[in-house]
C-alpha cells in the first residue's frame, strides 16, 4: 500500500535524493510524460546510475513509470530499470490483458538473466475508455499486477470532460475500485494538478479514500503530507479493527466464520477490511 506516491521526472537526477528524503511512501521515477523525447536516453541512464548507489537501497517503494508497450522506448526502459532497487513497474495506457502478460514475461526473463530474487510488480494505469472498460481483465491478467491507478488527464482530456468534474471522477473511481477489488489488489487515485490548492487536494483525496482507495499520486512534495494524512485510519478505526482481527483469530480457530464485535455482525468481508486497516496503521507507524 502506498498512501502517497511522489512523481519525479527521471530527467531530473538532482531531485532524486530530495524525493527519497520526503515522507512519501513511494517514489515514482517517470520516464514517460515528464521526459521529453530528446531526453529519454539521458533519463534512462540517470536511473541506471542512481540505482547503483546506496541511496537507492531504501525502505520506500521504488516505482518506475516506463513508456507504453507500443512505443519505441519500452524495451530500452525495461533493460535499464529491471534491477534489485525497483519494486514496481508502472505501465501507462494499458488496454489489453495480453499487453500485461507480455510485460510480465519480459520482466521475468530479465529477472532470471540478472538473478533477481524479488519479483517486480506491475501497476496498471487506467487512462483510456477501452482500458476502463477492461479494467477487471487487466487487474486479473497476471499475478504481478499489484494495483490499478487512474490517469484522469489522459482519460478525460481528449473527450471534453472537464478535469475534476465530480460526477465523472466518482464514476471512474467506483469502476476502478470494483475492478481492483475483484482481483484482490489495491486501487490508487490519480494526480491533482492544482498544486497551489491544498484544500482542493485534500477534498479530492478524501473522496477517493471514502471509496476505498489506498493512496494518491502526488506531483509536488507539498502534497505528500496531505495524502498521508487522508489515507490513514483514525484511532477509533484502528482500535475497532484490532478487536475484529483478534476476534477473528479466536473464532476462526474454533470454526466460527461469523461473530459479533461491538454489536456488529462480522464475517469475511469485514475481517478483510479490518486487516487492511491494521496494515495501513502499521504503515503509518500508528501501531
Amino acid at each position: 500500500m502506498m498512501r502517497s506516491k511522489l512523481f519525479v521526472p527521471a530527467s531530473r537526477p538532482e531531485l532524486f535524493t530530495k524525493a527519497l528524503s520526503s515522507a512519501a511512501d513511494a517514489i515514482s521515477f517517470d520516464l514517460e510524460d515528464a521526459v521529453e523525447e530528446g531526453q529519454k536516453g539521458f533519463a534512462r541512464q540517470a536511473l541506471v546510475d542512481f540505482f547503483k548507489t546506496s541511496q537507492a537501497q531504501t525502505t520506500k517503494a521504488i516505482v518506475v513509470r516506463i513508456n507504453a508497450m507500443d512505443t519505441a522506448h519500452c524495451s530500452a526502459d525495461l533493460e535499464a530499470v529491471v534491477c534489485s532497487a525497483v519494486h514496481i513497474i508502472n505501465l501507462p495506457m494499458v488496454e489489453s490483458a495480453t499487453a500485461v502478460r507480455d510485460l510480465s514475461a519480459r520482466i521475468g526473463k530479465l529477472e532470471t538473466d540478472r538473478r533477481l530474487t524479488r519479483p517486480i510488480g506491475i501497476l496498471v494505469n487506467i487512462e483510456s475508455p477501452k482500458g476502463l472498460r477492461q479494467a477487471a481483465e487487466l487487474a486479473l491478467a497476471d499475478p504481478r499486477v499489484v494495483g490499478l491507478q487512474i490517469g484522469f488527464g489522459d482519460l478525460f482530456g481528449p473527450y471534453g470532460i472537464v478535469s475534476g468534474e465530480p460526477s465523472a471522477t466518482q464514476v471512474v473511481r467506483v469502476l476502478v475500485k470494483m475492478a481492483a477489488a475483484e482481483a484482490g489488489i489495491e486501487a490508487y487515485d490519480g494526480a491533482y494538478v492544482d498544486i497551489a490548492n491544498p484544500d482542493g487536494f485534500t477534498l479530492d483525496a478524501q473522496a477517493a479514500y471514502r471509496l476505498g482507495f489506498a493512496g494518491k499520486s502526488c506531483i509536488h512534495p507539498s502534497q505528500v503530507g496531505l495524502a498521508n494524512a487522508v489515507f490513514r485510519p483514525s484511532e477509533q478505526q484502528i482500535q475497532q479493527a484490532l478487536r475484529v482481527v483478534q476476534a477473528a483469530k479466536e473464532n476462526l480457530a474454533r470454526g466460527v466464520g461469523a461473530f459479533v464485535v461491538d454489536g456488529q455482525l462480522v464475517d469475511g468481508p469485514l475481517i478483510t477490511r479490518a486487516e487492511r486497516t491494521v496494515a495501513l496503521a502499521r504503515l503509518a507507524g500508528l501501531i
